[in-house]
């Protein structure tokens, strides 16, 4: 069964110097590697880190959900934003942890990915940035 939940469109900025700079991409894409992370089996604490991660970079959650596996298995999972989403999958025998941090608009997604590196502690971090829709 799919939930579909309607609203308003996102609305780009006009004026804001932060959405100037970014006036000729769709949004900012991060893509982040955590190794040696904690709480990655944690459902409550890693539906307040994305709840968190939203709030601190000024974006709008719609929705949260999580999924997690049996038998020792880690966490999958997203929080669909207006601005678009944050998305999770955990390793917790690895202690690894994949985040997807991407935003259009005015919303920081550099201060998601800095909110979620310090509640997972990880000892080692990767992250990649994609300007999407650039040309």
């Amino acid at each position: 069964m799919i939930d579909v939940k309607t609203s308003q469109s996102y609305q780009e900025p006009q004026s804001t110097e932060s959405s100037l700079a970014q006036s000729d991409t769709a949004g900012r894409h991060f893509i982040v590697d955590f190794w040696g992370a904690h709480y990655l089996e944690n459902v409550d604490v890693l539906e307040q880190a994305l709840t968190d991660a939203a709030s601190v970079a000024g974006a709008v959650l719609l929705h949260i959900h999580l999924h997690k596996f049996t038998q020792g298995g880690g966490v999958t999972g997203v929080a669909l934003l207006a601005e678009s989403h944050i998305s999770v999958h955990t390793w917790p025998e690895r202690d690894y942890a994949a985040f997807d941090v991407f935003m259009c608009g005015d919303a920081k997604p550099q201060d998601a990915v800095a909110l979620l590196e310090r509640v997972f502690k990880p000892t080692k971090t990767k992250v990649s940035e994609i300007l999407r829709g650039k040309e």
